[in-house]
């Protein structure tokens, strides 16, 4: 497991860090076979060649001059830098593959990369002191910022090569699913909920729209003890969820009919049978797994079953809360992410039964709320209390905060641990249904 890290961290647990997220990276891109490099398998982001440059090029870009990092300055710094919000509509790359780089040249690059900041990192770390808070403008802090950058990035290589066209194996029969309690839902009394973390009082890492911590009232609510299963949603489908506007707002039913979609992105219809589309094969739809689909599809199946997705604050408290009104590290307690407690952290490619991990769930009784399916809120992306953008990179939080993202929390198999911390916060525009994210349903 990748552990967290903080202001007292060994200097060598950071490097190690560093080194196992390249792996994580490595293993992705291994296998995507090199005529697929220039593939585009979703139309908002970029092929598959940039994100392979695109990651050496971001270190180098944040760590290089700061370490004193020698190597010759390339193109590629430049041409690699910046990655695209996937939003649509005009934004959407349409460069010719003949832009791009040979793969050898991009290869080469990273590299040189590699090598110019393995040798120099280990000296700027020693020469500057690990204090009880992290410096913004410390090494250690901006190899923080470049290691979860990585790890963010691996999720994203995953469902990318999820989309592509790289040849799949089809399973024809597969393991009869568990039985899931359909639909229970546990009361949560009214409480606090405390979004993000202060500044001044974390020695771990957080990224600057987690900062600084705000208490939100919370009502009493009640929420659905597990995660929409595919099960559940054939249901929608069936009653004619993606055919009756009334479940969907204007700008989600013009994107629904605009883009004809008819079924969730990761499902997949082959002889008259549903299939699941996992990174190497098609598998039988394993109806106990959490169903991924965009913010709109998740919104339309909560209004169709007269309830609604929970805010940032009512998912904090049901994760984090307790009967005797003080908050846990994590759903379970203060110890730290392991295998009993949820699906997380690269173990599996898929997800699990959301019934499973029950050494993960709340105090309340909540299941599922780490690993196994990032969980759509309705809450819109927005600054907490006393944000304030990071000096090296102001657009990280800030260019999102438009009123076109919503806040996902939790986390999926494919979800680094370090970044199942409370304070963590993701967001997507709502017509992006590629992301590995399901949802809950609560009532108020």
């Amino acid at each position: 497991m990748i552990g967290a890290a903080h202001a007292g961290t060994s200097r060598s647990l950071l490097l190690s860090r560093l080194a196992d997220a390249r792996r994580r990276t490595d293993v992705l891109f291994d296998l995507i076979p090199q005529a697929h490099m220039l593939e585009r398998p979703i139309a908002e982001r970029h092929r598959f060649l940039f994100y392979l440059g695109h990651l050496e090029a971001f270190d180098w870009n944040l760590l290089g001059a700061r370490t004193g990092a020698r190597r010759p300055t390339s193109e590629l710094d430049a041409l690699f830098a910046f990655g695209i919000d996937p939003t649509g509509g005009s934004v959407l790359p349409n460069e010719d593959t003949s832009a791009w780089p040979e793969l050898s040249r991009v290869r080469a690059y990273n590299h040189a990369v590699r090598r110019a900041l393995d040798a120099a990192l280990p000296r700027a770390l020693e020469a500057e002191h690990l204090g009880a808070h992290p410096d913004e403008t410390s090494t250690a802090f901006l190899l923080d910022v470049a290691i979860e950058h990585r790890l963010m990035h691996a999720e994203t290589l995953a469902y990318m090569i999820n989309r592509s066209s790289i040849a799949r194996r089809v399973r024809r029969t597969g393991p009869f699913p568990s039985p899931v309690p359909a639909g229970e839902r546990v009361r949560i009394p009214a409480g606090v909920a405390t979004l993000g973390v202060d500044r001044d009082e974390t020695t771990a890492f957080a990224w600057d729209n987690e900062h600084d911590a705000m208490r939100v009232e919370v009502p009493e609510f009640e929420i659905a003890r597990c995660m929409v299963t595919n099960g559940d949603y054939i249901r929608f489908i069936a009653e004619g969820g993606y055919e009756t506007p009334d479940h969907w707002t204007a700008a989600d039913w013009r994107w629904r009919t605009e883009e004809r979609i008819t079924h969730p992105a990761f499902w997949a219809r082959l002889d008259r049978r549903w299939f699941y589309r996992s990174l190497t094969e098609l598998i039988p739809l394993p109806l106990d797994w959490p169903v991924y689909v965009s913010h709109a599809e998740a919104s339309a199946y909560a209004r169709w079953a007269g309830l609604a997705l929970p805010t940032e604050a009512q998912w904090h408290r049901a994760a984090y809360g307790t009967p005797e009104g003080d908050e846990r590290a994590y759903p379970w307690g203060a110890a730290a992410p392991d295998s009993r407690r949820g699906n997380f952290d690269f173990r599996s490619w898929d997800p699990r039964s959301v019934d499973a991990h029950r050494d993960g769930d709340s105090a309340f009784g909540v299941r599922g709320l780490a690993g196994n399916g990032w969980e759509w809120t309705s809450t819109l992306f927005a600054p907490l209390e006393g944000f304030r953008p990071f000096p090296f990179y102001p657009g990280y939080s800030a260019d999102f905060f438009d009123g076109s993202h919503y806040v996902l929390k939790g986390g999926s198999a494919l979800t680094a641990a370090p970044l199942l911390r409370r304070s963590f916060r993701n967001w997507f525009q709502p017509h992006y249904p590629y992301v590995y994210a399901a949802f809950r349903c609560v009532e108020e």
